[in-house]
């Protein structure tokens, strides 16, 4: 008798929980993955965290692998290494594959505690503006309803004339932590992301008493995406091109190896004040080449088409409606 996917699926991801003689332990950073939020046409409630074959390709289920493992990321990482190991397992097994023509991909992570966003952080980008080189990090946040998927449309909001993009490298907390040793910080990060920090300039520069706030955190101003790349997968997060594209034109070109602050010191900083969760995501600061710092300033308009692209992560497209 022929057993129908999803039951081998099932099957496989069982046998998959037996213990070995001499089982490896992995730390949470040791596997070089593609990670992903999905949903499958026509099922818009139905989240699935999955492992893609390669950048574009197939996913892999891991739902359908192993019915124990859940269905969003932020609680696959709260597993720890349990749930990154099962998501290799589920990788290698190359079953219970979806096609990405039958799924859309969302934001590899979906209502996070936290946002946390560094300003004034590549050397360049303060250049641009005739700015000081920060002495310590600038941090400010968004609410999580801002995050939308790597495709979604950004929305322009009636309230804002003067709406920018600005291109970031983003990570994602993996394990749990305060006070968090510099040499140790990279093990708490899960993986890095690509994401554009949309912002309205009137409000962050000009209304709100000049707080950043509210000009940050506009419903879908947070694209995310397309993938969390785990640690391993990336060879050096400081030593990558960054890019952002508006209607097929570069604006944004630099490298990370201009961030002031780097992965390992933000979250040592910022976990002196706050405990940090898994799923909780930092955007790293942007490049120069920002709308408003140009001569005369450029704003996004209903239509326009924004690419932001970074070296081994992959790129985020969204239009603006």
């Amino acid at each position: 008798m022929r057993l129908p996917l999803g039951s081998f699926c099932i099957v496989r991801g069982l046998l998959s929980q037996r213990p070995t003689a001499n089982p490896q332990r992995r730390s949470l950073t040791a596997a070089v993955m593609r990670l992903v939020q999905f949903h499958r046409h026509g099922d818009a409630g139905g989240i699935r965290v999955g492992v893609e074959q390669g950048e574009g390709l197939g996913v892999v289920d891991l739902k359908a692998f192993d019915p124990s493992m859940p269905s969003t990321m932020r609680e696959l990482l709260e597993l720890g290494d349990k749930g990154l190991e099962c998501a290799q397992r589920a990788l290698a097994s190359s079953q219970c594959v979806v096609e990405r023509s039958d799924i859309q991909l969302l934001a590899p992570v979906w209502r996070p505690e936290k946002v946390v966003c560094v300003g004034m952080n590549y050397r360049d980008h303060c250049l641009e503006q005739n700015a000081v080189i920060p002495k310590e990090p600038i941090i400010f946040s968004k609410f999580p309803s801002a995050i939308t998927g790597p495709y979604d449309d950004i929305v322009l909001p009636s309230e804002s004339q003067e709406v920018d993009w600005e291109v970031e490298l983003a990570f994602v907390i993996g394990r749990r932590g305060k006070h968090i040793k510099e040499e140790e910080a990279l093990s708490h990060v899960a993986g890095f992301t690509v994401a554009n920090d949309v912002s309205a300039r009137d409000w962050q520069m000009k209304r709100n008493g000049k707080q950043w706030l509210l000009g940050k955190t506009f419903d879908s101003f947070c694209p995310l995406g397309p993938a969390l790349v785990t640690t391993d997968a990336v060879k050096d997060p400081h030593k990558l091109g960054i890019r952002c594209l508006v209607n097929g034109e570069t604006v944004q070109s630099s490298n990370t190896d201009q961030m002031i602050f780097k992965t390992a010191a933000l979250v040592t900083w910022v976990s002196k004040f706050v405990t940090l969760i898994p799923g909780d995501v930092f955007l790293t600061g942007t490049p120069p080449g920002v709308g408003v710092f140009r001569k005369p300033p450029v704003f996004l308009k209903k239509g326009d088409v924004v690419e932001c692209q970074i070296d081994q992560l992959g790129s985020i497209i969204n239009k603006v409606v």
